[in-house]
């Protein structure tokens, strides 16, 4: 018997359907050879601080660096059900083997690996390594299983980000927020993405514009431009000398260009385009891209490659004839060519192709589809059918004139053959989407000839002023992150094996900040924790963003510095670099910016100062002020260990939490009166005093009924 392994509920229905499994069991399904079952995300992660050394629950400068020397995991909260059944799965007598078939990808690798390992499990593992939730996919992938160890060094790579992350995120968190007494999230990715926000806004508040001066002609069906000029003096002059002269025609230069068709879409460009056409934040198009794959509409999501691999050719002309049945909106007689050979490069494709839809699409009833989804498939659908496009051609024509010795030009633009912008344009007008600049017909020229005369011609002066950068959009953001620190990565040279796309090490390289399937909750993550607003498709750091920034040191907001990271980690995925090298180095660089910041910045303390928290009651063992935070009531005392936590076994197992209330009764008064405590033996409530008993080491407590009226 097998047991199948995937990532999410719905994932593992479509695998158990294809293999005939249909039992439902608890948590699983079965059938003849093989047991379903899932996870729920991740079911296992890395333990907090506490974990490690009880001290640990307190934010102190004291106790930084946090470096565990092995690393412990816990169940994630909320999913501890889910992981049991995977654990008595895994252990089961039955069972003889594993398939991991979590999303074929780095975070998918790891969710798998973390469970099978907290499991203590030793079977033989496969990997199912498939690209898209088709019926015909999953039977050819489980005809290709690859042994889980071809995935060692992926899954090496998803541990070091994972620890990475943990390291940076931890220490550096808790050294800012106890140097400025504030909570301040600092993250490997997500604090040079802050940064790259908070300069951008300060260019554009540092920028001046200047107005420039450009002559123009009027010569009735068309205009023509002089140089633009810094000294509208100069510009008046020009226009002074010509207006009311005769100017002519003196060269006519035409030249045929081509625009290729665009490339299919990775993760990060159909973000971007989804932002831009429709106003999504990149974590909507992942989701609705997400659940269209798992509707077996689209193929995989979190890819970074833009091209399709050798073995999907013959099967591109049904594709692309069944997609295009699907587009209302294409003019009847639309030419469908097929060029393969512009979206083909196994040399590009590392974990997984393009984003592309799937053949189900011609058969599926779209109008059921959520408006979400629906957009973003016709973005796919028309991507595809411009990718395999013909080239578009115009001719571009530049016309110079003279008068009074100045010379102007004029463009002009006349398309010769649409290619492959006809289905973009029947696209964008369906969505009514103006066409872009650079898509246009307009300055179109009347018929010209080399010295045709106009006499008395109209001069005047158009006034301009320089832009500054424009705020960053999602979009922009993206793109952003996607090149940040990629003009100082070394240049790689990868040869990819045949069948590459199947293949464990990548050869796209990953460069920027974060990864396509990472940098959507990035950006939530920002906005979330109050450093980023959004406004409109716009995107602003707030004042706490600005401010988390200017005390930061170029160690954590460098986005040069963490696409290196990100750089590393792929030549760990592929092999080439010692994961225990890549951990020294975050290891070694935490070390040192715990030790160069033992004190604030006083010129930037002010910006984060918050009244002090008020005392809930006194500590039972020194007397110190006991504070309320999240997780509890804790002395401040810097080397007392009084907590009283709202999960207290004690208290939960009585279907009770400590409030702000209880906490100040059992600190003044020693106990408490409650009212409807759960009884775990009888499943009934009753009525009783709660009584605190501290031992100087842990905080106890016992029930007193004699005394059940007092409060």
């Amino acid at each position: 018997m097998r047991l199948i392994v995937c990532e999410k509920p719905s994932v593992a229905q479509a695998i158990a359907a294809v293999l005939g499994a249909r039992e439902r069991g608890d948590g699983c399904i079965r059938g003849k050879d093989w047991i379903v079952t899932w996870c729920v995300g991740h079911l296992v992660e890395l333990a907090q601080a506490a974990a490690y050394e009880e001290r640990f629950a307190k934010w102190r400068l004291e106790d930084l660096p946090i470096l565990p020397e092995r690393w412990r995991y816990a169940a994630a909260q909320g999913k501890k059900k889910q992981l049991d059944i995977l654990r008595r799965l895994l252990s089961d007598k039955t069972v003889d083997s594993v398939v991991c078939a979590t999303d074929a990808g780095r975070e998918g690798e790891l969710i798998f690996r973390l469970v099978y390992d907290f499991c203590k499990c030793s079977k033989p593992v496969h990997r199912l390594w498939i690209s898209s939730m088709e019926d015909t996919a999953i039977r050819d992938g489980f005809e290709k299983l690859r042994p889980g160890a071809d995935y060692d060094s992926l899954y090496r790579a998803a541990l070091c980000r994972s620890q990475a992350d943990w390291l940076v995120g931890i220490n550096s968190t808790r050294l800012f927020s106890c140097l400025y007494g504030a909570t301040l999230n600092v993250g490997r990715v997500q604090t040079p993405t802050l940064a790259l926000l908070v300069e951008r806004e300060a260019v554009i508040a540092a920028f001046v514009k200047t107005p420039f001066y450009t002559p123009v002609l009027d010569l009735a069906s068309f205009t023509a431009s002089g140089e633009k000029m810094e000294d509208r003096s100069v510009a008046d002059a020009v226009c002074s000398v010509c207006d009311g002269k005769d100017a002519v025609v003196r060269e006519i230069k035409r030249q045929d260009k081509n625009t290729a068709p665009p490339k299919l879409y990775d993760l990060t460009t159909l973000q971007r385009e989804a932002n831009r056409l429709f106003g999504y934040t990149a974590q909507q198009t992942l989701d609705y891209t997400q659940s269209l794959y798992e509707k077996k509409l689209c193929t995989y999501p979190r890819t970074d490659s833009r091209f399709l691999t050798e073995d999907m050719v013959p099967g591109l002309p049904t594709l692309v004839s069944a997609v295009a049945g699907k587009l209302e909106f294409l003019p009847a007689r639309l030419p469908l060519p097929v060029n393969a050979g512009q979206v083909i490069n196994n040399n590009k494709v590392s974990d997984h192709h393009a984003i592309i839809p799937t053949p189900t699409m011609g058969k599926a009833n779209l109008d059921g589809l959520p408006a979400g989804e629906q957009s973003i498939l016709h973005l796919l659908a028309i991507r595809l059918l411009c990718a395999v496009g013909e080239k578009h051609s115009h001719a571009e024509t530049v016309v110079t004139v003279e008068c009074a010795g100045h010379l102007f030009t004029s463009k002009g633009r006349t398309v010769l053959r649409e290619g492959w912008k006809a289905a973009e344009q029947a696209f964008r007008a369906a969505f009514k989407e103006k066409p872009q600049e650079d898509d246009a017909d307009g300055g179109r020229l009347p018929e010209l000839f080399e010295g045709q005369a106009f006499s008395s011609v109209s001069a005047s002066v158009r006034e301009g002023f320089s832009s500054p950068p424009k705020h960053y959009t999602e979009d922009t953001l993206l793109s952003a992150m996607e090149s940040a620190g990629a003009e100082d990565m070394p240049a790689e040279k990868v040869n990819c094996p045949t069948g590459a796309r199947e293949a464990t090490l990548g050869c796209a390289e990953r460069k920027g900040l974060g990864t396509p399937a990472t940098r959507a909750g990035i950006i939530e993550k920002l906005v979330k924790s109050g450093f980023v607003a959004r406004k409109s498709k716009q995107l602003f750091p707030t004042e706490k963003g600005v401010n988390l920034i200017a005390i930061l040191p170029d160690t954590v907001k460098s986005p040069q510095l963490t696409a290196e990271w990100e750089h590393m980690l792929g030549r760990i995925e592929r092999g080439e670099l010692a994961d225990a090298e890549f951990m020294r180095g975050i290891a070694d660089m935490t070390r040192s910016l715990v030790s160069a910041h033992a004190a604030p910045d006083q010129a930037h303390s002010a910006w984060f100062a918050r009244p002090a928290p008020a005392s809930v009651g006194a500590c039972p063992r020194c007397g110190s002020a006991v504070i309320e935070s999240k997780k509890g009531f804790f002395c401040s005392g810097r080397d007392c260990r009084f907590a009283l936590w709202r999960g207290n076994k004690f208290f939960t197992s009585k279907k009770k939490e400590i409030t702000k209330p209880i906490a100040a009764a059992l600190l003044t008064e020693g106990r408490v009166f409650i009212k409807e405590l759960y009884s775990e033996k009888t499943g009934k409530t009753y009525d009783a005093t709660v009584v605190l008993e501290d031992t100087g080491q842990y905080a106890n407590f016992k029930l007193d009924f004699e005394r059940r009226g007092r409060s």
